[in-house]
């Protein structure tokens, strides 16, 4: 089998001896390349060079953002796959900050132990199909956002080209003073689901691809329950950001058996695709990255589209 190892020697939490771990690891079973990223969209072109090659897996070591464009270097467009392009599995080593993705798939957030359920599910050859989110013409694993947590991403961002971590406490901090600067906009944002009615009026809006929606620390955060890789996407559309009703919401959505449920919340856990547009233009976040502003995006779901060695969910 032959293996890229794609390692981002910046995100958070990588250290050289996991990477030394994962790279002998990984070696006695396969035959490896690994490469480090070296700017934005480098794993991207890593993980098409891989494709091109028909190598069969590539591995991860490092957080969401890089995953996000380790997927989206090497897996076609649907309108695009023609059956014949060759698509390596995935496997994933976390190594950022939250780590949404791997976690949500049942990977451990500690690399170590990442890496020895790696090798034992290398071994059983026992693969999980999971679908993907697109956000017009890029992929997401399991978030995608417009508003409140679009301007919190572009926030840290510009923190982290500072020099500083992105820590929960910096994500919390943020999170509260972008929270009371949009609270002054007024909500423009229109919602389209199939089979549903317009929903106007919303401040901001979550599309999740999984649940939970992040983690605080080690405490999942639950937007949309009833939303996983082997389901439609999730909508949470919140319509009013009134300080009483958002403390209310955020109780539900930190609770161990949230269900979230508020007159000024739109939710929704099984859509097959969403339609979001706005008068100006505004913030788009995807798995945790900035992408830029927009008027108008359209989400959709992909269902059993990409192999991840990981465990099979639970039911």
């Amino acid at each position: 089998m032959r293996t890229l190892l794609i390692v981002n020697p910046n995100a958070t939490s990588t250290t050289p001896a996991t990477r030394d771990l994962l790279a002998h690891a990984l070696e006695s079973r396969t035959q490896l390349t690994v490469a480090h990223t070296q700017h934005r969209g480098h794993a991207a072109e890593l993980a098409q060079w891989a494709s091109t090659n028909e190598m069969d897996l590539i591995v991860v070591h490092g957080g969401d953002g890089t995953v996000n464009e380790t997927i989206n270097g090497f897996l076609p467009l649907p309108e695009l796959n023609d059956g014949q392009a060759f698509i390596p599995r995935l496997g994933v080593i976390p190594g950022g900050s939250a780590n949404v993705f791997a976690r949500a798939l049942g990977i451990s957030p500690d690399p170590v132990t990442a890496t020895n359920q790696l090798i034992d599910l290398l071994t059983l050859e026992h693969d999980r199909t999971i679908g993907l989110g697109l956000a017009d013409d890029r992929w997401f694993t399991f978030s995608a956002g417009v508003g409140l947590d679009a301007d919190v991403c572009e926030a840290i961002d510009a923190s982290r080209a500072k020099g500083n971590a992105a820590t929960p406490g910096r994500y919390v901090r943020t999170t509260v003073r972008q929270f009371f600067r949009a609270k002054r906009r007024e909500p423009d944002i229109r919602i389209e689901i199939p089979g549903h009615e317009v929903v106007d009026g919303v401040h901001y809006a979550f599309v999740t691809n999984a649940s939970p929606w992040t983690y605080l620390n080690a405490t999942p955060v639950r937007t949309n329950p009833g939303t996983s890789f082997e389901t439609g996407l999730g909508v949470f559309a919140v319509k009013s950001m009134a300080v009483l009703p958002t403390l209310m919401l955020a109780r539900q959505l930190l609770s161990a058996n949230g269900n979230p449920k508020s007159r000024n919340l739109f939710r929704e856990d099984d859509v097959p695709s969403v339609h979001i547009e706005t008068k100006e233009p505004i913030g788009l976040q995807i798995d945790g990255d900035f992408i830029g502003k927009r008027n108008v995006v359209d989400f959709t779901a992909v269902p059993d589209v990409l192999e991840v060695v990981a465990p099979q969910p639970r039911h």
